[in-house]
């Protein structure tokens, strides 16, 4: 019997949604709504429970609390089959004693469908995926590549109204992963279908997702679009977790604060100022100071951090240099411009405007920045 037809709505609503393995709690309180047609990533670091949330929406976990639904059905207790989903894993799957044809209409022989139009849908999936010249291979015959658009194909067959894909870049190389997240922006593009993607790659989240879900042990710490968890991080996990190189945390004490900035003192004496909005803060009180490393310039103009060189990466366009700065755990990132020429033991006065700072309390939450329409439209 084939898998029914989704529902023409296909957005995934997940309320209070739980699920422990006995005493371990490993997914809590999720409250989330994939909109319709939306390509949605979940991320986070191992272990954080992005996997597991995906497997509910398919069910191939049950949940321990909480209501799923699917278009507007709930689905706590319907079969993964019946769903209207369909789920590509990191691990291809594919039946190696069988060509590419055939692995695609595997599942649509089983249930029955007229031959005429398991071979359109077939077909149809191939041309989609520039495959169709490759349907009499054999999985060995293929890339790495060639083998995860013939997983995805075999997905697309079944029609689905919802995609979830389980890390499906992991196993191919640094190259082909690149290529593949133009194949899958591209597929979305096609389709115009409900995607949800789980990958711990923060890199594949900013580039693919309409919005992403970052999460960490079991919860969810914030959702929003690429370029708001980017210029607006709801705390310290986020800011730490979304940019690449990630953020800079030194910190400090607040000198003066207002609704429009804050002043705060380094451990060096240093004032910087911060355009975040900040009436809630206190004189004296401890703070994090963030700085994206891409931030930093060496023009003189705005805050100025005096530094000095330990290690240079020269990447061509450019330039990683890892500084000594007091009050920072490890050594202070900074992207400069590949024509910059410095080198180690060399001191630095870097500089960063204060509309380009992040600000975080004792306890991790952000105070929202103030970002320029400039920066905004540069980010």
């Amino acid at each position: 019997m084939s898998a029914p037809k989704g529902p023409e709505v296909a957005n995934v609503v997940l309320k209070n949604v739980q699920k422990a393995y006995g005493e371990v709690q490993v997914l809590r309180d999720i409250n989330l709504e994939v909109r319709d047609g939306e390509f949605m990533v979940f991320v986070g670091p191992s272990g954080c429970g992005k996997s597991t949330l995906l497997r509910t929406i398919a069910g191939l976990e049950d949940i321990t609390g909480g209501e799923l639904s699917i278009g507007g059905r709930v689905v706590n207790d319907v079969p993964p089959a019946e769903r209207g989903i369909a789920m590509v894993f990191q691990s291809y799957a594919l039946y190696p004693h069988m060509d590419l044809y055939e692995n695609m209409a595997f599942g649509l022989k089983l249930s029955n469908m007229p031959k005429a139009e398991i071979d359109a849908a077939v077909h149809h999936a191939a041309r989609i995926l520039n495959i169709e010249h490759l349907l009499k291979r054999k999985p060995k015959d293929l890339s790495g590549g060639q083998r995860q658009r013939v997983a995805i194909g075999r997905a697309i067959v079944r029609k689905p109204e919802v995609f979830l894909f389980d890390e499906p870049l992991s196993n191919l190389d640094a190259a082909l992963r690149v290529k593949m997240r133009y194949e899958f922006a591209k597929l979305h593009e096609d389709l115009k279908t409900t995607m949800v993607y789980v990958t711990h790659d923060q890199v594949e989240a900013m580039t693919l997702a309409d919005r992403i879900v970052v999460l960490s042990v079991g919860r969810i710490e914030q959702v929003g679009t690429p370029l708001e968890l980017y210029e607006h991080p709801c705390n310290l996990f986020v800011a730490g977790f979304i940019g690449s190189p990630k953020m800079n945390f030194i910190e400090g004490t607040v000198a003066d604060a207002s609704a429009t900035h804050a002043s705060v003192t380094l451990a060096t004496g240093t004032v910087i100022r911060c355009d975040v909005e900040a009436a809630a803060a206190k004189h004296g009180d401890k703070v994090t100071l963030g700085i994206r490393p891409e931030h930093f310039t060496l023009d003189g103009t705005g805050n100025l951090l005096e530094t000095k060189v330990t290690f240079v990466e020269s990447l061509g366009s450019i330039t990683h240099a890892y500084c000594e700065f007091p009050g920072v755990e490890e050594a202070l990132t900074t992207e400069l411009d590949g024509r910059a020429r410095v080198k180690n033991g060399q001191m630095l006065t870097l500089a960063v405007p204060s509309d380009a700072c992040y600000l975080f309390d004792a306890g991790g939450a952000a105070y929202r920045r103030i970002v320029s329409a400039e920066r905004s439209l540069a980010a």
